[in-house]
């Protein structure tokens, strides 16, 4: 089997829910030893959303693949020491709790790079420094103060989240980047460093695109938008592209709430399209003819292409435009995306065995590295390498790990 890109790499997680789940568990995709640690309790999602009794929920087995689990009790002086012992033994340490929880349990920034001076500690919050610090965050608070909620939806309506979870695992895939730009500076500083990324700030990094058009406001309407009235902030633009290209999601037959394809229109692609839905004279129209014409007129432009769209299935329209090599593409539901045989083919959908729920499918890595190929594994059951970990590495013993067990340590 080829080496992993992060083989040898040791990262102690002490994350839960998702934003942190999901950092650790990309980096042990990419070959990362990601031990995973709980309180004897464990993550709280392993019961959150349940759907087999008894067994860990999806919630938890799909953020926490390829990881090993051992409990420990934190606010115990022997569950500290024997944190101290696996922060000393690692390369990278990742936690996601409320802001100054690790303080209080006595491990510092300062305590951790003097117990692991080499040590990437990689932390997870809602917010930066400032007068948001000590709010609670969840995914959506962050995509409301973020920008994405304030952009998202149409004029006429309620700003709305997205179904992607860009506050929690969007944050998670910011901070993989931060450990591993951390872990490339260590070679040659020998130093670790503290990496603090929060959610606000990653889901205003994915809204950048609405601040550069808050800007251009300033100097007039903003024409690609299909919004009639501007006022002094971006407003919901519905489904419109959000860049030089117009595009729009035009209805597909039979109608159902997923029938539909997104198309935009290139200025190449507009003569082919004419053709397409029946108005082959638009393509010479001065009226219709240039980008700026049609700029004016973006509503009824796509108003006239699902004209002939809601005629046909989803899938018939996208063979027609791409034969065209018209940008387009069809909305899939979560269903059709779990049964696509291309992405099982590109390993996007897994199905992975699990020991008391049985197989369930998973999102795969989006990260494809030719040397370092991904496998994914069961996410471990509760405390599962404790006694691997706790004897097998820190070296204590079987009356030990007992005493310990009996006690509530572990």
């Amino acid at each position: 089997m080829a080496m992993k890109a992060l083989e040898g790499v040791r990262v102690l997680d002490l994350t839960h829910v998702q934003s942190g789940p999901s950092a650790t568990q990309l980096l042990g995709w990419l070959g990362a030893d990601v031990v995973k640690v709980e309180a004897p309790g464990g993550d709280v999602t392993r019961g959150q959303l349940r759907d087999v009794p008894g067994a860990d929920s999806l919630y938890f087995t799909m953020l926490n693949c390829n990881k090993r689990s051992v409990t420990l009790n934190v606010k115990t002086g022997r569950g500290r020491e024997i944190l101290t012992e696996l922060i000393r033994g690692a390369d990278v340490m990742v936690e996601n709790f409320g802001p100054g929880a690790v303080d209080r349990m006595g491990f510092t920034w300062d305590r951790i790079r003097e117990i692991n001076p080499r040590i990437v500690y990689a932390s997870i919050k809602g917010f930066g420094e400032g007068p948001y610090t000590g709010f609670k965050a969840y995914e959506v608070v962050a995509q409301a103060m973020g920008g994405s909620m304030a952009t998202t939806g149409f004029p006429d309506g309620p700003p709305l989240a997205t179904g992607a979870q860009i506050g929690d695992s969007g944050t998670g895939i910011h901070a993989v980047a931060g450990i591993l730009a951390a872990l490339f500076q260590r070679e040659s500083t020998g130093r670790g460093q503290r990496v603090n990324v929060a959610m606000q700030h990653a889901v205003l990094n994915l809204c950048r695109v609405k601040l550069r058009d808050q800007q251009r406001l300033a100097r007039g309407p903003l024409a690609e938008y299909p919004n009639e009235d501007f006022g002094n902030e971006v407003p919901r633009s519905g489904n419109a592209s959000g860049g030089g290209q117009p595009g729009w999601a035009v209805r597909c037959a039979p109608g159902g709430p997923n029938d539909y394809v997104y198309v935009i229109v290139q200025p190449p692609g507009w003569k082919p399209l004419a053709g397409l839905i029946g108005r082959p004279e638009l393509a010479e129209d001065p009226e219709w003819a240039t980008p700026e014409a049609r700029l004016p007129k973006l509503a009824k432009m796509f108003q006239l292409i699902e004209e002939w769209t809601s005629t046909l299935p989803k899938w018939v329209v996208l063979e027609r435009l791409n034969a065209y090599s018209i940008p387009c593409g069809p909305i899939l539901s979560t269903k059709e995306i779990i049964e696509d045989a291309s992405l099982a083919a590109n390993d996007m959908i897994v199905t992975v065995g699990h020991p008391e729920r049985g197989e369930f499918t998973t999102v795969g890595n989006p990260l494809k590295l030719s040397d370092s190929p991904t496998h994914v594994t069961s996410p471990p059951l509760l405390g599962q390498h404790t006694e691997e970990i706790l004897i097998g590495e820190l070296g204590l013993g079987d009356e030990e790990l007992r005493l310990l067990r009996s006690s509530g340590v572990i």
